[in-house]
């Protein structure tokens, strides 16, 4: 699978002065957790779920999760279970030897004993599951969550990953909070081979209080959840080579109620007479907060983002592409005659490039470039996501 996959090579070509490079579900761990993009959720009591992960993966889907928590109600559960059973044997009938048409699949569960009994009960078709998602993690449930995880990875053979949720009251509430950070840190720690990325729930985040966010503000709008934010990233996602990738909030809105506020999308990148349209439907269809809080996901260190919605897909695959300003930069900076670090002025004379405080940065940079493409000078996200929707 790749990125922008789904739309034809010749399109790609002019699209990208590097092209995503192809991955599967057996790449390095550091490389699918740079890859995860918009992971869609679905309700694992759909009934049709089979054919809609492949529909999915044909618009360009490459992560989904199949929730068995709280999309569902409590009574559905073991009838979900079931469903995820059989819905897997229907997708091993078209991924008969590896999965590669199909995006990465995870489990959202709700109790650390399903993770054994599901992975048993999927026999074979285990080959075409990545991993599970832990709900509410903390250090002491957390902790029960891994340890059925790595019983299940032992009784199948198969690399299961975690992600786990960021999302419980002591991670909120302040008189808690760094002593719920440092022991959620330790553990994951001991894992680090099997964590693939941390979650943020950012609903129960505000469900704590009786808030939420209206579609016109992001979730840095909400205090008590940016300040949550930003001390995650503190403690978790530090570039130092203790930090874990941090996938970005959930956005819930996907049609337009009474709009309160101007909307948040300019004029200027839409011009030319070859975009107004999809402004107008980006617009309509609530995606101009999703597109800002894209933007502000990753100047605040995050990477990727929860998805309940087919179309918030290609806006967060289309705001990952690496800018060719970006790949210059990241280039100069990491050149090995550089090693001994310095100042230089960019190649696009805008910017001062300063080598070691910039460099974690740049690396980080040419992960991303890697699994989402470099865009070619002349193409910014508009021509990206007039692709990725026409695709």
């Amino acid at each position: 699978m790749r990125h922008f996959g789904h739309i034809p090579s010749a399109s790609r070509a002019g699209l990208f002065h590097q092209e995503p490079a192809e991955f599967t579900a057996d790449s390095p761990a550091s490389t699918l957790a740079a890859a995860l993009g918009a992971t869609l959720y679905s309700p694992a009591t759909r009934p049709q779920l089979a054919d809609d992960v492949r529909k999915q993966a044909a618009r360009g889907v490459v992560s989904m999760v199949l929730c068995l928590e709280d999309s569902i109600a409590d009574a559905e559960v073991e009838a979900a279970e079931t469903n995820l059973v059989e819905q897997f044997t229907r997708l091993a009938e078209t991924a008969p030897v590896a999965p590669r048409d199909l995006p990465l699949l995870f489990m959202r569960v709700r109790e650390p004993a399903q993770i054994p009994d599901l992975t048993a009960r999927l026999g074979d078709t285990v080959r075409l599951l990545s991993g599970f998602v832990l709900p509410k993690f903390d250090a002491p449930r957390g902790r029960a969550f891994l340890d059925a995880l790595t019983a299940a990875e032992n009784a199948s053979g198969r690399r299961l990953f975690a992600m786990p949720v960021l999302e419980s009251p002591e991670l909120l509430h302040l008189e808690t909070r760094a002593r719920t950070l440092t022991g959620i840190a330790t553990l994951v720690n001991e894992h680090r081979d099997r964590v693939l990325a941390l979650r943020l729930g950012v609903t129960d985040f505000c469900s704590a209080y009786g808030l939420r966010r209206p579609p016109d503000m992001t979730a840095y709008d909400v205090q008590l959840v940016a300040h949550v934010i930003a001390d995650v990233v503190n403690v978790l996602g530090r570039s130092d080579g203790t930090g874990f990738t941090i996938t970005g909030p959930v956005w819930e809105y996907f049609r337009l109620g009474e709009r309160m506020f101007k909307p948040q999308l300019r004029r200027s990148p839409f011009l030319e007479g070859r975009a107004e349209d999809l402004r107008t439907a980006l617009i309509e269809h609530d995606l101009d907060g999703l597109l800002r809080e894209i933007e502000l996901d990753r100047a605040n260190g995050l990477l990727g983002k929860t998805c309940i919605h087919p179309s918030h897909v290609v806006p967060v695959h289309a705001l990952s592409v690496v800018s060719h300003e970006e790949f210059s930069d990241a280039q100069d900076i990491l050149r090995p005659e550089r090693g001994g670090g310095g100042v230089l002025r960019s190649a696009y004379t805008n910017k001062m490039n300063e080598v070691k405080p910039h460099r974690a940065w740049a690396e980080r940079t040419l992960l991303r470039a890697e699994v989402f493409g470099v865009a070619r000078e002349d193409v910014g996200f508009v021509d990206l996501l007039t692709a990725g929707l026409s695709g």
